[in-house]
């Protein structure tokens, strides 16, 4: 038998990924639909945690188009940018921030991480505190996708076992509405401004 292809696996694999979600993606059924054995993919995944994290690393190549900053760019305006491009990464894929959760930085993403630290350093942050500023941003957008992918399943099993609108008050009512109704771009923006102005004002300090 021929060598499996290793991106003709990773197609796969995205595309599994949209019809089943992480938790339906395994290698059994990955290898049904590459109508392969099992063990033909351990030639280049030895384990599923190998495979999502190359399906995370795919992902952000694919659609992360904002991760190298600009020369001379002021670091708020990439910190913003970046994140928006990130989370329009992950949105890209079913669970895709559940894929990405627990990542780590690949050898090919070390050349834009380290400038990104050298701009948030040129802007007056130590070198550690440009790397937890872009670890803490990270992570607050892998969590604010992994929300807004949550799955029509999670929000059905929910119902019933949370207070209905009745039991809330008026006030309540209102203002959960009127906050859903502003969409998960409005609030994923909100937070993210008010997480770059934090960390001017801590810089300032």
């Amino acid at each position: 038998m021929a060598k499996l292809d290793r991106d003709i696996v990773v197609r796969a694999a995205l595309g599994l990924l949209n019809e089943v979600g992480a938790d339906g993606l395994t290698t059994r059924r990955l290898a049904e639909r590459l109508k392969v054995q099992q063990p033909a993919l351990y030639w280049h995944f030895p384990n599923k945690r190998a495979l999502l994290d190359t399906l995370a690393e795919a992902m952000l190549t694919e659609n992360h188009t904002r991760a190298m900053p600009r020369l001379g760019e002021d670091w708020r305006v990439f910190l913003s940018e970046n994140a928006r491009s990130f989370r329009k990464a992950l949105l890209a894929y079913r669970d895709g921030a559940r894929i990405h959760a627990g990542t780590r930085p690949s050898a090919p993403q070390s050349g834009a991480i380290e400038a990104q630290i050298r701009l948030l350093c040129a802007g007056g942050f130590a070198p550690r505190d440009a790397a937890r500023a872009l670890a803490a941003i990270s992570h607050y957008v892998v969590g604010a996708v992994i929300e807004e992918q949550a799955s029509p399943t999670d929000m059905t099993e929910r119902e019933g076992a949370e207070p209905g609108s009745s039991e809330l008050s008026i006030f309540l009512q209102t203002l959960f509405h009127e906050v859903e109704q502003d969409g998960a771009d409005t609030a994923f923006d909100y937070g993210l401004e008010n997480f770059i102005a934090g960390l001017e004002r801590r810089l300032s300090t």
